[in-house]
């Protein structure tokens, strides 16, 4: 795994995480699953898609996340 991709979760995050902060995490793994940083111009939309999709999929698991004596996070409705 990625050592730039850090924990998104309390305790070891305090805040809540951001978009940004779940973005860049996503980014980071996509860099590393591909072995690219940048992909080429014919990769990038594939290379686009699949950050979005584990940013989507980090989203989920942080907000529905249940960490011991903590209630999970519900969005609000």
């Amino acid at each position: 795994m990625c050592r730039s991709i850090k924990t998104l979760r309390p305790p070891a995050l305090p805040e809540e995480a951001t978009e940004e902060d779940i973005r860049a995490a996503a980014l980071q793994y996509v860099r590393k699953v591909s072995g690219f940083r940048a992909p080429a111009a014919h990769n990038r939309e594939v290379f686009d898609r699949a950050v979005e999709a584990i940013a989507e999929a980090t989203a989920e698991l942080l907000e529905n996340l249940d960490v011991r004596g903590t209630p999970a996070r519900r969005p609000a409705s």
